[in-house]
């Protein structure tokens, strides 16, 4: 049996798996190091992952996808991105803009955008502003309604996909006076005029995917609005749900990655007359690194069976992506150990997944918000009485046992 354990799926879901797997020995990988240098969005494999199907994997199958589960989703995800995290990252805008169709739009709006997917047309957040990232409440970005068109104002940064996503999700603020409840989600493309990229993000680590601002002074049609007025925030958190966990699957697909090469690395380096692994300073580390990871990955599929939203779906997820993305970190600095000083260098790919991997503690909920919204969990379940410990404790507030 394999040191890394893989989730149980059924034949339909490892078939996905193996596609993907498929892709990488045979594209993905081959072509990351090279995107990778040289900063370029790889057209060829977005073309791969909407020939292969996968582009449409979480797609129902009613709308002309897939129809796979989240955990299938995430096992894709977890693969794509041990052969290449720029083209893992691509996929997750796919797979995000579909769930937010999927949820949240009319009839028309999913025939419509769904097929756009499939056809390689991402559908991208414009969610993040300069003042509000943590925080997306805060956005400023607004919408006016004009006759029969929103007039949408305002900037829009660190858009995942940014300028080769047609389709833009913006998360504007329709009711100044409404606080959270004023702000709406509303479609915007590349093809209205007054929409439009204004700047590239020269990245650390996964350069082969993109990301941008949004600069928006344009008129929509009213029938862009997705879902309800005022639903913008509740449609943004719950996307970020399934967002985390394919996060989390990104993480544990670069930590194993870095592990392999690790792995093959302490087998065949040899110090003082023996392999490097069997010194225990290194195979400890190895140890240490292979049961988080299966540790990480349990919790993670565990987060995308958990079902439709809930206050245990939304904890597991932020539980999932806090731990599987700080594996990752802890799984690409010993990899870079292992190698020593050629780990540090270009080409060697530790030292690309250790650029890859940073992102992924910062983006989808940074590892403090993770923490915050488990915090404020626990918080909910101690007040509700779900977390009365067995036996009563005395305090000393008015007690004195002597």
């Amino acid at each position: 049996m394999s040191i890394v354990w893989e989730p149980p799926l059924d034949d339909e879901g490892r078939r996905w798996v193996e596609i993907a797997r498929d892709l990488n020995a045979t594209h993905f990988a081959k072509l990351a190091s090279e995107i990778d240098r040289d900063q370029r969005y790889p057209w060829e494999n977005v073309q791969k992952l909407v020939d292969s199907g996968i582009a449409g994997l979480m797609i129902p199958k009613d709308y002309g996808g897939q129809g796979a589960s989240l955990a299938v989703g995430a096992s894709v995800m977890a693969e794509l991105a041990r052969g290449c995290a720029s083209t893992s990252a691509i996929f997750a805008i796919y797979s995000m803009g579909a769930t937010s169709i999927i949820a949240n739009g009319t009839e028309t709006q999913k025939e419509f955008y769904l097929g756009e997917i499939q056809r390689g047309r991402a559908v991208s957040f414009a969610l993040t502003e300069r003042g509000a990232g943590s925080d997306p409440a805060a956005v400023s970005a607004n919408a006016t309604l004009e006759g029969d068109q929103w007039h949408l104002q305002g900037e829009k940064i660190f858009i995942g996909n940014g300028g080769a996503s047609h389709h833009y999700i913006a998360f504007v603020r329709t009711d100044p006076h409404a606080g959270r409840q004023g702000i709406s989600a509303i479609m915007t493309n590349l093809d209205d005029d007054g929409t439009e990229v204004t700047k590239f993000a020269d990245r650390m680590g996964l350069r082969g995917s993109r990301t941008s601002n949004l600069q928006m002074n344009t008129l929509v049609p009213a029938d862009r609005l997705l879902g309800k007025l005022g639903d913008g925030l509740r449609i943004a958190l719950s996307t970020l749900n399934s967002g985390r966990v394919m996060i989390a699957a990104q993480g544990i697909g670069i930590a194993t990655a870095a592990f392999e090469h690790a792995a093959r690395e302490a087998t065949r380096r040899h110090t003082f007359g023996q392999p490097i692994i069997e010194n225990q300073g290194i195979s400890f580390k190895l140890a240490d690194v292979a049961t988080k990871l299966n540790a990480a990955r349990t919790l993670t599929w565990e987060a995308a069976n958990a079902g439709a939203d809930s206050p245990r779906t939304r904890s597991l997820a932020s539980m999932a992506k806090l731990y599987a993305t700080e594996v990752a970190g802890e799984a690409v600095d010993v990899a870079v150990q292992v190698f020593g000083g050629d780990g540090y260098c270009k080409p060697n790919p530790v030292e690309r997944l250790y650029r890859d991997q940073r992102v992924t503690e910062i983006y989808e909920g940074s590892s403090e918000i993770q923490r915050l919204s488990i915090g404020r969990a626990i918080a909910q379940d101690a007040l509700s009485g779900r977390l009365d410990p067995l036996e009563p404790v005395a305090t000393a507030y008015g007690h004195n046992p002597f």
